[in-house]
């Protein structure tokens, strides 16, 4: 059976050679609209095309789900079929991590129910072309997957843990319950002191099970994946302007998968309003 391209194709030859277009139409059984038709499609995916490679350069390590947010903040709205048809099209593709083996644990952690309901944090750490070492202390809202804080200095003991901590309850107000492991300055006398002195419970996960801080550490991937691993320090000083730089970019034009896709801030506003207001809300689904 001869596909309605090919006669298409036998149609505007037969009328190259002087048959009467609509002689042809009625011989190959093709309407004479269909005959002109010419596909706009290609048109209009062409400059989804150009703005998803021009996101993607941005932000390389952001696949077509978080990509098809930021082009619909300039306009470009479409559904999730088309985006991933666009992105493979395109021939854009994340570069795929190592996932690290964990193994099962039958105690789970309390789970955060609401706003400074729980604050985990922990360390990473990075180096500078000049050879300065980064500790970078990082703090997150477990329930807003806000990050609080990141904290960037040569060494941080636990004294300037208890300081960071005490600027973010003055902003943010005190959460009920502390998360994190048990390095030397989160267990140290001076840390627990302050947590029983300002009634703070303190959860310190189990050892060799950093899962159990879930949260932190996956925020922490983030942070060395789309900010260290992309960046190129000359000294701290610059490091502390970009990183500050990338943590209100996090907060506030990322959107975040387990937020709807909204990010942190979005949720923690809306959040605010309907818990005010008393309305009712589901985390991924917002009117």
């Amino acid at each position: 059976m001869v596909s309605v391209q090919a006669r298409k194709e036998q149609a505007r030859y037969a009328i190259q050679r002087g048959l009467s277009q609509r002689k042809v139409c009625t011989l190959l059984s093709i309407s004479r609209s269909s005959l002109n038709y010419t596909r706009t499609m290609p048109y209009k995916d062409a400059p989804v095309i150009e703005a998803m490679k021009d996101l993607s350069a941005k932000y390389p390590r952001f696949g077509s789900r978080r990509i098809r947010i930021f082009l619909e903040r300039i306009g470009m709205v479409m559904g999730k079929e088309r985006c991933a048809r666009l992105w493979a099209k395109a021939e854009l593709q994340v570069p795929r991590k190592r996932r690290s083996k964990r193994v099962s644990s039958k105690r789970q952690p309390m789970a955060a129910t609401r706003r400074n309901s729980v604050w985990c944090y922990d360390f990473v750490h990075d180096a500078c072309a000049n050879g300065q070492k980064l500790k970078c202390l990082t703090v997150v809202d477990e329930f807003t997957k806000e990050c609080l804080a990141i904290e960037v200095a040569s060494s941080i003991r636990s004294a300037k843990v208890v300081e960071v901590l005490e600027r973010l309850i003055s902003v943010h107000g005190a959460p009920q319950h502390l998360r994190s492991d048990n390095g030397p300055e989160f267990v140290s006398l001076a840390l627990l002191g302050w947590t029983r002195d300002e009634n703070l419970d303190l959860m310190l996960i189990e050892p060799g099970k950093p899962w159990q801080n879930g949260t932190n550490e996956s925020f922490n991937g983030k942070f060395r994946d789309e900010c260290l691993s992309m960046e190129w320090f000359r000294n701290r000083k610059e490091a502390k302007v970009v990183i500050e730089d990338w943590r209100n970019h996090y907060n506030s034009i990322r959107p975040h998968s387990s937020l709807g896709y909204k990010t942190p801030h979005e949720f923690k506003m809306r959040l605010d309003f309907k818990l005010t207001t008393g309305v009712e809300f589901s985390r991924l689904n917002w009117s």
